[in-house]
């Protein structure tokens, strides 16, 4: 069992910048890759980043890569999210998941088996 808690979220104008953390409780944490999604009002659930279980690989889609980041830090049991030059489209809410699966479905979400609630990222124009 893995409980995740996202934080970082906030209002910011476009070109700033945002750094979203996720907690996760659990001994077991570098056992899972974990991803971001984000989810805008009105539209689906997003991929946006992942992160292998011992972060050396990492995953994007094409709108953030170059000005979004991920990272893990299986000490601190945390994975964070570094979202530079951020643009109005950007605004969502952030969730961070954990999965076992492998990297063929890191975009997926249907595959991660744990969630956070979430946290709010607003970039004004």
């Amino acid at each position: 069992q893995v409980q995740l808690g996202e934080s970082g979220g906030g209002l910011v104008q476009a070109g700033g910048s945002l750094r979203l953390s996720c907690a996760a409780s659990g001994r077991t944490f570098s056992s899972y890759a974990m991803g971001w999604f984000r989810q805008a009002p009105g539209k689906e659930r997003e991929f946006v980043a992942a992160i292998s279980w011992d972060g050396v690989n990492t995953y994007y889609t094409d709108s953030v890569k170059g000005r979004f980041t991920i990272s893990r830090d299986n000490a601190k049991n945390t994975v964070y999210l570094q979202m530079n030059s951020l643009k109005p489209e950007d605004t969502a809410v952030y969730y961070c998941a954990a999965t076992t699966y492998g990297s063929r479905w890191y975009r997926d979400a249907i595959k991660y088996n744990y969630w956070g609630r979430g946290t709010q990222v607003t970039v004004s124009s």
